[in-house]
């Protein structure tokens, strides 16, 4: 298992990631229409593109085998840069439960602290057993956050872990 930074060229990658674990991850919590609403708008070509070149979000891949399985995505906190928010992490189902999540949060981690920051938030959603697993990494739930993206409703817990 090796971690890279991912480039440009791997945008239909991260989307392909996401496309394979969003519908089994979000199905049984948000209605069909919702999930493929929102993977058109936050995996569309051009937010993943803009999201690398612009340096709006840092990309990391962790293949298995020469092959990418997972990804994350962080930055600073547009709104409070001391702090940095883990905005995506998704591992492709079949290698669930191997431990790459926690590989991958705590690569991010060592990046955080590298850049000289104490805090990571991140958000769930309320119904989402993925806050269980953040749970055992040590993040805890710090507020509720609705966000509306089109005419759906992200329904969130915002966790943090002071690192």
């Amino acid at each position: 298992m090796t971690i890279r930074e991912a480039t440009i060229d791997d945008v239909e990658t991260i989307r392909r990631i996401a496309e394979q674990t969003w519908w089994p991850t979000y199905s049984p919590i948000l209605g069909t229409e919702q999930i493929s609403y929102m993977l058109g708008i936050l995996y569309s070509v051009e937010k993943i593109s803009g999201q690398i070149l612009n340096a709006e979000q840092t990309f990391i891949l962790l293949l298995e085998d020469e092959q990418p399985v997972a990804f994350a995505a962080y930055s600073p906190r547009e709104d409070a840069p001391e702090i940095y928010k883990l905005h995506k992490l998704y591992c492709l189902p079949q290698t669930q439960g191997k431990g790459y999540g926690k590989v991958l949060i705590d690569a991010v981690i060592q990046r955080v602290l590298l850049a000289g920051k104490q805090v990571l938030d991140l958000n769930v959603n309320r119904y989402n057993n993925a806050k269980s697993f953040y749970e055992k990494m040590g993040f805890k739930v710090a507020y509720e956050e609705d966000i509306s993206i089109g005419p759906y409703w992200m329904n969130d817990f915002v966790m943090r872990k002071e690192l």
